[in-house]
């Protein structure tokens, strides 16, 4: 062997290695679940330091209905086939009175994914139709790229897919940065739908999901990423809501009290008990 093709041996060995992230268990993240009355997993991966900050890895590698975390990946694919021409394009309210107020008005791609719409992202999902979807899912491998149950419900309660934080997370860095296999355009329109706090010293992309399966609880997701000081920080938790409804707000609060403790973002105020 050539002394230029053992280097290059050498240096896929060292990219190997470089690429291969380390976890750090936190069990004192418990306390912060606790202080909140519910149970579920963290991960927080730090990008410049390459780690998993996680809590319960278990659960943190098990696959769960994706429910609205699914909308970023539904909002790429509605670019990409063309369901909707841009994150702009209005589609109509058809006046069916629905659950949330938010969601009982016309809507964009970029308005449904603030209000969490879930009827405006099952119309764009039936536009694309059930063959394109099955190609991206499988093309992007997200999650266990199941779409029984219907082009319309897959996602939700009842349907087939199942993703991990873990695989949530994987997803959110290549779509942060333009990794994916969709267009250029597509993936930074998602990337802007996705921002929900733009303050002076961090970037916030973040998108709930929730869950209630017919004779089961209720589940929670957030996932997202933040930037801050030129570093990103991608986080994945899901959390079962005893209380229903009212511990939906506690998603956020628990993934910005975790993203705090490794420095992602400032200290939250103390929960009140």
């Amino acid at each position: 062997m050539s002394v230029r093709a053992f280097a290059f041996l050498i240096l896929l060995s060292l990219r190997a290695f470089g690429a291969e992230p380390a976890w750090q268990v936190h069990p004192e993240f418990k306390t912060e679940f606790e202080q909140r009355g519910v149970s579920g997993t963290a991960l927080i991966y730090d990008e410049q330091a390459g780690t998993y900050h996680v809590f319960d890895r278990q659960r943190a590698q098990t696959a769960f209905i994706p429910a609205s975390t699914f909308k970023i990946f539904n909002a790429l694919v509605a670019l990409e086939t063309g369901a909707v021409a841009d994150e702009y394009e209005v589609m109509r309210w058809d006046g069916v009175k629905r659950e949330f107020p938010g969601w009982n008005r016309d809507h964009s791609l970029a308005s449904a994914m603030k209000f969490s719409a879930v009827w405006f992202y099952q119309e764009v999902a039936r536009r694309a139709g059930a063959e394109r979807m099955q190609a991206w899912l499988d093309k992007v491998r997200y999650g266990n790229r199941d779409i029984g149950g219907g082009i319309d419900a897959f996602w939700l309660d009842g349907g087939g897919l199942r993703i991990s934080a873990v695989q949530q997370v994987d997803f959110l860095r290549r779509l942060a940065r333009g990794e994916l296999p969709f267009s250029a355009s597509a993936q930074e329109a998602v990337r802007r739908i996705t921002i929900v706090d733009c303050a002076t010293d961090h970037i916030e992309h973040g998108k709930t999901g929730l869950s209630h399966p017919h004779g089961g609880g209720y589940f929670g997701w957030y996932v997202g990423w933040v930037e801050h000081d030129a570093r990103r920080w991608f986080f994945a938790l899901n959390i079962d809501m005893p209380k229903g409804i009212d511990d939906a707000p506690k998603r956020q609060q628990l993934a910005h009290a975790l993203l705090a403790r490794v420095g992602a973002l400032p200290a939250p105020a103390p929960v009140k008990q």
